[in-house]
Parts: structure tokens; C-alpha cells; sequence
């Protein structure tokens, strides 16, 4: 028996199975019958039968999984095929989450795009006409805390829906809440920990740097040399960030602790970091491309109501933006918000699931725990609603 938990429902109080014993912290867990890291699960047909004569559990020859040309179709319950998953997969699945499940997800990152955007106003309304490196310091200071606990909302509540998306079934806003509930606060603890030591990190080695340009005095070659020594930390804060990057929906659920979720993250990051940097690299850089290409027109219709003046450069000049700007810049990320969100959360709980059907076979107890029979789990109803399985 290994130490790597099931596929725990977040809402379920099923007793563990077959020994396994879930985290001393987390009671309410439903770990489901572990495979060893690497395992791989029996070669199936179309209808369940193991060819060959295979039995459940054994690898088919050569060792590797029947997946491509000539294998049978994997089972698709959700949003992803119960199988390892290619970029593209990935990141189609991210999008097909959002779009299927528009109703919770779309009300979901609305809410806490519209509180982030408020707050970001009132901070613009209390600093202006103020220029200068301290300004923008104090402007990023004031956002982050309402950045990160919003953080911590959609990642709680977003990470229940892409789990059930998973398994074929919904979820409302009001039950996401009811199951993340129990776990925010050990999120919120563990957001802080990870901010601390990814960017953190970073902005420990670009503080020295901040501190001698707030002087307004100083050194250009001085100034170059604290701006490398900063560069320097940026490597070492993506190598942490990635390292933990699935510590919260180990935390959310596995029903781990915050330090076990750290634990199982770097586990699972181990031996594919490049892969799981690419993916969220270029996950995060769609999610750019959508921001610009819905705030670009609303900064365009800004400039031509005259909300806005050019500066020196040709660009516009965001140091002495009006209310009116402010205003039309806070829809446009309002609905940049609204849109990106979701698919960056969905996109963080697919890498997870992925990373564990890799390493722990995790399709397996997946296909259980949607209800698939030929894989042991619920029969399917004349509706498409799993019952209880006759044993």
C-alpha cells in the first residue's frame, strides 16, 4: 500500500476502502483503493472484458497503455478522456469546462471579477495624479491582499465545479460553496506559503532595488547592478511556483493538510516540471491574449472620447487617467476577468488530475467514481444518473 490517497469526492463521507487510510487531518476524506506510483491499469475492450487474457491490473506487452492507433476509445465521462493528456487536450478541456458548466462558472469569476475591479478603483481614485515608482509600489501593495484572498475564493469554488465537470455531472454555485467551505481557510494558508515562496522570493531580490529608486537619488551603473542582482531571484521564483503549483487542488480534493498538499505537489511536479511550466506558461499566455484583445478596444474608445491623452511616447498616458478611464477600464477587466479566471483555475485542476492519472493511475478510480460499471463503479439509470451498484 502506498501513501498516494484515491479520488476523494468533496462532498462524500464514504469510509476508506480496502485499508487505506485517509489523512490524519482530513477525516471526511474517501480515498479509494491506491496504485502504486507508474501502475498501469489492465488492457479492457470495448465492453470491459480484459483481452488477452489479462486480468485486472495487469500491464498489456510491452508495458506501455493501449492509447492511439488500433487501442479501444477511453471512456469519457466528462470534459477529459480517462487517459494521459496532450497540450492541446489540456487546454480544449479547459475551455469546454467553461463553456458547458457557463451558468456556476461564468456567475462565479463575474462576482469576484467585479469586487477585484472595484478595488482596484478605489485604490487608482485614492492615488491620483500621484507619478513616481513609490506610487506604483504602493498601488501594487494596496491590490495584492484583495487579489489574493479573491484568489483563494475562485480557486476553492472553481476547483469543486472542474471536478465534477471531470465525472460528468454539475454543480451550483451554493453547492460549490458548501463543499470548499470546510477547506478555505487551509487554502488561504497555504496561498500565503506558496506567495511567499515564488514571488516572494522575487520581490526579496528586487527590494533592494525598489528601496534605492524611491530615494530619487542614486547611481545608474548602481541601479543596473541591484536591477541583475533581482534578476537573479526570477528563475528560482518559477522553479518554486511551478514545484507547488498543484498543492491547492491536492489540498481541495485529496483533503490534505497545507504542508502534505506541498508535499504531494512536489511529488507529482518531480520529472516533469518543463512539461507542467509549458502547459501553465502557455495557459497563462491565452489568457493575456484575451485580456488585451477585450481591453484594447475599450482603451480605444477611451482615447476617442478624449478619457485619455497620449504622452510623450505615443502611448497613453496612465499617470494622469480620469474617472471616466478609470471606470471604462474597470468593465473592460470586468469582462477580461470574467473570461480568464475560470479557464486558468480549470486549466491548474486538469494539470493535477493529469500529473495523477500519470503517475498513480488515477483514470481508474475516476471511471469508479463516475458511475462507469465496467470499471466497477455505479450502474447507469434510464436518465443517465448513477444508482448504486448491486453487489
Amino acid at each position: 500500500m502506498t501513501d498516494t490517497p484515491g479520488w476523494a469526492s468533496p462532498s462524500s463521507s464514504e469510509p476508506p476502502r480496502d485499508g487505506a487510510r485517509p489523512p490524519a487531518d482530513a477525516p471526511s476524506a474517501v480515498p479509494g483503493p491506491s496504485a502504486p506510483p507508474q501502475a498501469t491499469p489492465g488492457w479492457t475492450g470495448p465492453a470491459g472484458a480484459p483481452r488477452n487474457g489479462q486480468q485486472w491490473g495487469q500491464q498489456p506487452p510491452g508495458g506501455h497503455r493501449p492509447y492511439g492507433w488500433g487501442a479501444p476509445a477511453s471512456p469519457k465521462p466528462g470534459v477529459i478522456p480517462l487517459r494521459p493528456l496532450s497540450f492541446g487536450e489540456l487546454l480544449d478541456a479547459a475551455v469546454t469546462t467553461v463553456r458547458r458548466h457557463w451558468r456556476t462558472v461564468l456567475a462565479l469569476s463575474l462576482g469576484f471579477a467585479v469586487i477585484a475591479q472595484a478595488g482596484t478603483v478605489l485604490v487608482n481614485l485614492l492615488i491620483k495624479g500621484k507619478t513616481g515608482q513609490a506610487t506604483q509600489t504602493l498601488r501594487m501593495l494596496a491590490d495584492l491582499p484583495l487579489e489574493l484572498l479573491l484568489n483563494v475564493f475562485a480557486t476553492a469554488l472553481l476547483t469543486i465545479v472542474v471536478s465534477r465537470a471531470v465525472l460528468g455531472r454539475s454543480a451550483t454555485a451554493g453547492e460549490a460553496w458548501r463543499d470548499a467551505r470546510p477547506r478555505l481557510l487551509q487554502l488561504l494558508g497555504l496561498t500565503l506559503l506558496t506567495v511567499l515562496l515564488g514571488p516572494g522570493v522575487m520581490l526579496l531580490g528586487f527590494a533592494p532595488l525598489i528601496g534605492y529608486t524611491a530615494t530619487g537619488t542614486g547611481s545608474p551603473a548602481i541601479a543596473g547592478l541591484l536591477t541583475l542582482v533581482g534578476l537573479l531571484t526570477v528563475p528560482v521564483a518559477v522553479w518554486l511556483w511551478m514545484r507547488f503549483s498543484l498543492a491547492a487542488p491536492a489540498l481541495m480534493l485529496e483533503k490534505q493538510g497545507v504542508l502534505t498538499a506541498l508535499s504531494r505537489s512536489r511529488r507529482l511536479v518531480r520529472g516533469a516540471w518543463w512539461r507542467v511550466f509549458g502547459i501553465n506558461l502557455l495557459g497563462h499566455l491565452l489568457a493575456l491574449v484575451v485580456a488585451v484583445v477585450i481591453a484594447v478596444p475599450f482603451q480605444i474608445i477611451g482615447l476617442v472620447l478624449g478619457f485619455e491623452s497620449i504622452n510623450r511616447q505615443g502611448l497613453p498616458d496612465t499617470a494622469d487617467q480620469g474617472v471616466a478611464m478609470v471606470l471604462l477600464l474597470a468593465v473592460a477587466g470586468i469582462l477580461a476577468g470574467t473570461f480568464t479566471t475560470p479557464f486558468i483555475a480549470a486549466l491548474g485542476v486538469l494539470v493535477y488530475i493529469d500529473q495523477r492519472i500519470r503517475r498513480e493511475a488515477l483514470d481508474i478510480e475516476l471511471a469508479r467514481a463516475a458511475g462507469l460499471p465496467e470499471h466497477g463503479g455505479a450502474d447507469w439509470g434510464a436518465q443517465g444518473d448513477p444508482t448504486p451498484a448491486r453487489r
